[in-house]
């Protein structure tokens, strides 16, 4: 397929080598140009490009940048055509994006972000952390595979999303439409805690609302207090707290 990345952090750039390596026609792109974007990012074949020509003639367009930078893609993703699929990654963190007064006052973040840009959004690879994404990814059928959620509106954008899922080494599954996809966000039982695709169903069903901003900001002050912030732990310690907190 052809796909553009908007973003090139820590999932954009996994995103940009596994889609790539998988055999994707892939364009990626920052806020900086494609001169600043890193070698490694492009080693299985991901171009480097401008936001304008990464979403240009695409079937799919990802979006891997926090929710304070949507604001400078807002015109690019708010025209693409119908058809295309857009899919986002982000999270919502106050500490880190501000606050979001229609998401604290209990929007559904990801119909927030639906609203936002004014067209269908589907949400993929929120619900793993960055380190376990780009080392954890298994050949489809490995007994140690991890599944991650995928929600949207449009049947045929979570199709989408769950095939190209499984290009990244996890299985993709159907959680449903995006008014249930705050199962799936920071603090839920499914979020960083790598399980397997015959325990989703149960995880996202176990998910208490009211409990997860708790979780969340519970999760950000211990890793901050442990690494720093803005410091990423290995793998095993990602799943080991997220678990130990949301399940």
């Amino acid at each position: 397929m052809r796909i553009g990345i908007l973003g090139a952090g820590s999932i954009g750039t996994t995103l940009a080598r596994k889609l790539a390596a998988a055999g994707h026609d892939v364009k990626v792109a920052n806020s900086r140009g494609p001169e600043t974007i890193a070698a490694a990012t492009l080693e299985t074949g991901a171009r480097a490009t401008t936001a304008q020509d990464a979403v240009h003639n695409v079937e799919v367009a990802i979006l891997s940048m926090p929710q304070s930078a949507f604001a400078n893609v807002r015109q690019l993703v708010a025209g693409l055509p119908d058809q295309t699929v857009v899919i986002d990654t982000s999270n919502y963190f106050p500490q880190r994006d501000g606050v979001n007064p229609a998401i604290e006052a209990g929007k559904v973040e990801s119909e927030w972000i639906q609203e936002y840009f004014g067209r269908p959004v589907v949400k993929a690879w929120n619900a793993i952390g960055t380190v376990p994404f780009a080392e954890n990814g298994q050949p489809q059928g490995h007994p140690d595979r991890v599944a991650i959620p995928v929600a949207g509106d449009r049947e045929v954008d979570r199709n989408i999303a769950i095939g190209l899922m499984n290009d990244t080494g996890f299985d993709g599954y159907d959680a449903g439409m995006l008014a249930h996809s705050w199962r799936q966000q920071p603090g839920a039982p499914v979020y960083c805690t790598n399980l397997q695709y015959d325990e989703i169903e149960s995880a996202l069903a176990s998910a208490e609302r009211e409990r997860l901003s708790t979780r969340r900001d519970l999760s950000v002050a211990i890793f901050t207090e442990r690494l720093g912030s803005g410091e990423n732990p290995d793998a095993a310690t990602i799943i080991r707290i997220s678990r130990a907190l949301q399940m």
